[in-house]
């Protein structure tokens, strides 16, 4: 048995945009239904929804077959956690909240076995297909994605340094908290943090790497999508499902 391709890190390195949707939702039914939908790749978040290794577990499996890549966003920059996931099978992570060069560094260790990196070695975890893919520990790094999330002042600070760092697939600019921490509290659509959020694209490209975003207005998606940003998620699944449920609703209140 062969080792899983990583479509979605080969599509980033041709700089072939892939665009994508965040899942909050945590449920290997919906997992199941998105990933037939058409887009690129899936986020699996588990730093603000209540995602746990199980559930991660569950919805990779309802994914697998389908042509939509899995993403998972562990709660934190952590060794353990990055470990478990990779066990699993998870083969793209987004980790969230890097602010350093030496941030990025640690995230890119933990994905890594030794001499490149710490993490632990397990003889037949579920992501070498429980020991059948053949030297899965020499061959793993080929096909491990990692990015990293920049969404604080400091993080841009240091954006050069942290997309410079080797083993760095792709840097991810969170628009929510970059305008927070700008003084524009919910509202990731202000002048600044757009024109923010461009101008770092531009910075993460001149390192060699792929820039990419959420947002879930659809002009605004189109307009990152148009200036740098080679991966896009332009929605959340717990949104779709509230504004159609609510839509379907309010067509059938009382006059």
């Amino acid at each position: 048995m062969d080792l899983p391709i990583n479509h979605f890190k080969h599509a980033i390195k041709a700089k072939q945009q892939q665009i994508g949707l965040w899942s909050h939702l945590c449920s290997h039914i919906s997992t199941e239904i998105l990933a037939d939908c058409g887009f690129d790749w899936l986020l699996l978040d588990m730093e603000h929804s209540p995602n746990e290794l199980p559930h991660i577990v569950s919805q990779l499996q309802a994914m697998k077959g389908s042509k939509t890549s899995p993403i998972v966003r562990p709660p934190w920059n952590d060794m353990v956690v990055m470990k478990r996931l990779l066990d699993v099978g998870v083969q793209t992570v987004l980790i969230p909240y890097v602010q350093t060069e030496q941030e990025a560094r640690d995230a890119v260790s933990y994905c890594s076995y030794p001499p490149l990196g710490v993490r632990g070695y397990a003889g037949a975890p579920r992501a070498s297909h429980y020991g059948r893919v053949k030297d899965y520990a020499v061959r793993a790094q080929e096909e491990i994605c990692v990015l990293v999330q920049v969404e604080t002042l400091e993080g841009i600070a240091n954006l050069e340094a942290i997309a410079s760092v080797p083993g760095i697939d792709g840097v991810f600019i969170g628009p929510g908290d970059l305008s927070a921490a700008m003084g524009h509290l919910g509202n990731p659509k202000h002048p600044d943090v757009v024109k923010a959020t461009v101008d770092a694209f531009q910075v993460i490209l001149k390192c060699g790497k792929a820039p990419g975003v959420l947002i879930g207005d659809e002009a605004l998606a189109k307009h990152f999508a148009a200036n740098g940003a080679l991966f896009v998620a332009v929605g959340a699944d717990q949104n779709l499902l509230r504004d159609s449920a609510a839509s379907l609703a309010a067509r059938f209140a009382p006059v």
